[in-house]
């Protein structure tokens, strides 16, 4: 497991292979399957894979200004993390403890999907700057509803990159902060 989150890198480049059916729902069948407090299950998880769709929510996260997710039309597919409401358990513990746990929810079943694509050989990249009105209107979800993240999905095409992350020593202690 430690080898696959190693591997696993933010892809901002992709070929045009597409995505295989299978691969694709081993990849949403990780998500779905993730634990999540109370058993709540606070996503849908709405799969993109028509062009048309794809172009529209790329055109939601461009940043052209900021030089931000120009990448994303490239995708072959995107899931867009759709967070709904969590079971009454869910709610209530969040309330008493001053938590949103559906966001934590909708956190781990991301990370399973990523890391679900990177065991198919697949790249991936979480989005969280986009339009969310706009995506909304593309996929017709309610307005009650949170967008709360996308996922770009392809075959990589680019170089693997050195992770750079804080020393151990600086992020991780034992008994004592």
């Amino acid at each position: 497991m430690l080898g696959l989150i190693l591997r696993r890198q933010s892809e901002r480049k992709y070929s045009n292979k597409p995505v295989e059916p299978d691969r694709l729902e081993r990849i949403i069948e990780a998500g779905r399957m993730a634990p999540s407090a109370c058993n709540a299950q606070p996503w849908k998880f709405v799969v993109a894979t028509d062009a048309e769709v794809i172009a529209g929510l790329a055109k939601a996260a461009s940043a052209k200004l900021l030089g931000m997710n120009g990448f994303v039309g490239q995708a072959n597919v995107i899931v867009v993390i759709v967070r709904e409401k969590p079971n009454i358990t869910s709610r209530v513990g969040g309330v008493v403890k001053s938590k949103d746990y559906s966001s934590f929810d909708v956190g781990i079943a991301v990370n399973s999907m990523i890391l679900q694509a990177a065991a198919e050989g697949i790249g991936s990249c979480i989005i969280g700057w986009f339009d969310e009105k706009e995506v909304k209107r593309i996929l017709g979800i309610p307005s009650s509803r949170r967008v709360d993240l996308m996922i770009t999905l392809g075959y990589p095409e680019g170089e693997r990159r050195n992770k750079k992350r804080k020393p151990g020593d600086v992020t991780v202690s034992y008994n004592r902060y």
